[in-house]
């Protein structure tokens, strides 16, 4: 045997050991690859890969573990990253803790911070209760308009002296008509307007009675 042949035997062994070595890694780059393409949750933010459920238990935790958040009563909802937060929150401070811990947590896109605090609540009430408020007088504005209006284009009552006020829809007549008929015509009017829950003639005198 040659020496020429041994040496390319040699030579030819070589290569199929870099062969094999190659294959080897360029397998392993292909599995890493592999990996790499593997679907992910949607998501807006790279980061978040995590699914809702897992958000909203790892949210929870993070809340229940912060002192801050001990005399607030939080339920926490996801939905595609974004995290909602309800109910109430101790003071100011401590709702926006809660966003805030809320934010640190991975996955989180944004929070919408739905939670109460007393001093809203109060402030929600007060709002409510002007509006109210401004509705009655309003409505009894309107029903005070038009029983003026009533009895001034009545044919029969249009020249008595009356006058009309109306509290909480309660309408009060007060004035000197001529007879009992009389004082029964223009109640009969305001009794008919749209709103008007009872009539008071109690102030209303007879004339010579």
């Amino acid at each position: 045997m040659s020496s020429t042949y041994v040496c390319r035997t040699a030579v030819l062994n070589m290569l199929i050991a870099v062969g094999l070595v190659a294959g080897v890694s360029i397998g392993t780059a292909g599995a890493a690859s592999g990996d790499d393409t593997i679907p992910q949750p949607h998501s807006d933010s790279v980061s978040a890969t995590l699914t809702d459920t897992v958000i909203t238990t790892r949210v929870k935790a993070k809340l229940m573990g912060s002192d801050s958040l001990k005399k607030s009563d939080i339920s926490v909802t996801t939905t595609n990253g974004v995290v909602t937060l309800d109910g109430s929150a101790s003071n100011s401070n401590a709702k926006t803790v809660a966003e805030a811990a809320t934010m640190l947590v991975d996955g989180v896109k944004s929070v919408d911070n739905n939670l109460k605090t007393p001093a809203s609540s109060k402030a929600s009430a007060r709002t409510h209760e002007a509006v109210t408020k401004t509705e009655r007088v309003a409505s009894d504005s309107w029903i005070t308009t038009k029983v003026k209006s009533g009895i001034l284009a009545d044919s029969v009552s249009k020249g008595f002296d009356v006058s009309v006020e109306t509290i909480h829809g309660v309408v009060v007549l007060k004035g000197a008509l001529s007879n009992q008929d009389a004082v029964d015509h223009v109640k009969d009017i305001a009794e008919k307007v749209k709103g008007v829950k009872s009539v008071d003639t109690s102030a209303l005198t007879v004339a010579g009675g």
